[in-house]
């Protein structure tokens, strides 16, 4: 009988890929850095799992283009919240 064991980046891609999650919350969710993820999903997983690997990087691509739309919307809730706190 043969065990296989999937590696930590091979859990994070699957993680990444399935959820459509950014880097900071598969980092959150494992309780570890963002550059472990981001070294894991960009660098380890390329070797060990080239397929996930192409699937994962389009997630990644996806979030990159939307990063900016997602910094302005938590800026505008944040300026709309202070102003409800004002005397």
């Amino acid at each position: 009988m043969k065990t296989v064991f999937e590696s930590r980046e091979q859990i994070l891609g699957k993680y990444i890929h399935e959820n459509k999650s950014t880097v900071r919350d598969a980092a959150k969710k494992f309780n570890i850095s963002k550059s472990t993820v981001h070294k894991d999903v960009t660098g380890r997983l390329k070797e060990t799992d080239p397929l996930l690997y192409r699937k994962v990087k389009k997630v990644l691509e996806i979030n990159k283009a939307e990063r900016h739309i997602r910094g302005g919307i938590a800026t505008k809730r944040k300026y709309s919240e202070s102003k409800k706190t004002r005397p």
